[in-house]
């Protein structure tokens, strides 16, 4: 999310109420290299708006708009959305949205989305399968401003997200997550609300911000450069990765009471914050 100028595109006023036409109607060739998964089953939508606890003064950030069938849904429950897309061929496919929607075309990682005006305080999106986790891990620290999360994502990312150490889900997401905001809401989701039919099963999660890391950037750093090399012991990852040396990295260990024989997935979230900070 470096900071570059979003393109801004308002968007002619629209009832809101239409459905999605399906796929073959819209000719919309969805680009697997994008990540591509369209949200065509208006049934998941309530689900959404409940876990998402959206409200008429909201300001909410949606990544992926896709075929606008959830822009439209928010866009009649809050009082901003601003749409994020990639993929400008779908702009005719975008118009006709309310007047409280602004389209910007873009990258996501790429755009300076804390430009955004009014701030959004609100992530509610189908995440593209390909940059769900980077989306995610990116706009906690660099969207200081967005409070609460809803994303659809793979079922498999969804775990990730809340896994507990020492499992085999547990990662880098998972403490970067934890460390700073809490799971309110899950609900598996059915591979048939999307076109095309995805080969893996999806999932929402809703996530409230609770907490703030003095030092999230360094956090983030050494968390990176411990899982970077999960299978080896955490002295000879943070190594490999640049971040301190075996020696320096065992010393800190031991402040916090771990042998130099640990890996990364033995450590709680806030472990890693006490490994940075003993770190310096």
């Amino acid at each position: 999310m470096r900071p570059v100028s979003p393109a801004k595109q308002p968007l002619r006023a629209g009832s809101g109420a239409e459905a999605a036409a399906s796929l073959s109607e819209l000719m919309v060739a969805p680009k697997k290299q994008l990540g591509q998964h369209f949200l065509v089953d208006e049934n998941i939508l309530g689900v959404i708006g409940r876990l998402a606890e959206l409200g008429p003064v909201d300001v909410v950030l949606e990544i992926g708009p896709g075929l606008g069938v959830l822009t439209r849904y928010l866009a009649a429950r809050v009082a901003r959305v601003h749409a994020v897309e990639l993929d400008s061929s779908l702009e005719e496919h975008l118009r006709g949205l309310p007047d409280n929607v602004t389209l910007h075309f873009g990258d996501a990682l790429q755009l300076d989305l804390r430009a955004l005006a009014p701030d959004a305080g609100k992530l509610v999106a189908n995440l593209p399968y390909n940059v769900a986790t980077p989306l995610i891990v990116e706009s906690l620290d660099g969207l200081p401003g967005v409070e609460q999360w809803c994303v659809m994502v793979q079922r498999e990312v969804a775990d990730r997200l809340f896994a507990e150490p020492a499992t085999k889900a547990y990662g880098a997401v998972s403490v970067l997550v934890q460390l700073v905001a809490e799971r309110t809401g899950f609900h598996p989701v059915s591979r048939s609300v999307f076109r095309p039919r995805p080969n893996v099963d999806s999932a929402l999660v809703a996530i409230r911000r609770v907490a703030a890391v003095s030092d999230y950037a360094g956090v983030k750093a050494v968390v990176g450069g411990a899982f970077a090399h999960r299978r080896k012991t955490l002295p000879n990852s943070l190594e490999l990765a640049g971040i301190a040396s075996r020696e320096q990295a065992a010393s800190a260990l031991a402040k916090l009471g771990r042998k130099p024989s640990t890996r990364a997935e033995e450590l709680a979230p806030q472990e890693f914050v006490a490994l940075a900070e003993a770190l310096g």
